[in-house]
């Protein structure tokens, strides 16, 4: 897979913040729910109706594989059907930073990087 970051036209290269990494987005984000171990059950949680899943079971529970696609559509906010509650933040309503070309099977894809890197760490915390 490889990613290709899209400037705008105007040479705003040196303006391009650097991307952050998925571990941190996900602490800044996710972890007031999910807990840093993605396991669920952190302070903000308390006051759910319904628990946040368990972050590290995604592959668990799709066969052992981990869907990427749906789980940034999932985050986005793009597939509120799979969100356990409204609860659940759009985060795609909101600066997910840069765009970068996921080029997959010939196809190109525009994903916000705050987007990628969340999918690709929650991917490497599976069990």
């Amino acid at each position: 897979m490889r990613y290709f970051i899209i400037l705008a036209a105007l040479g705003l290269a040196a303006c391009v913040e650097e991307p952050v990494d998925g571990r941190t987005a996900f602490m800044a984000d996710c972890a007031s729910c999910h807990v840093a171990d993605g396991k669920g059950g952190g302070p903000a949680a308390r006051a759910l109706a319904v628990a946040p899943p368990d972050l590290t079971q995604i592959a668990a529970r799709n066969g052992g594989i981990f869907p990427r696609n749906q789980v940034m559509s999932t985050i986005d906010g793009l597939d509120r059907g799979a969100h356990f509650s409204v609860a659940m933040p759009e985060f795609g309503a909101g600066d997910m930073g840069d765009v970068v070309i996921v080029e997959e099977d010939g196809l190109g894809t525009p994903v916000p990087m705050r987007l990628l890197v969340l999918a690709e760490y929650l991917e490497s915390i599976q069990e």
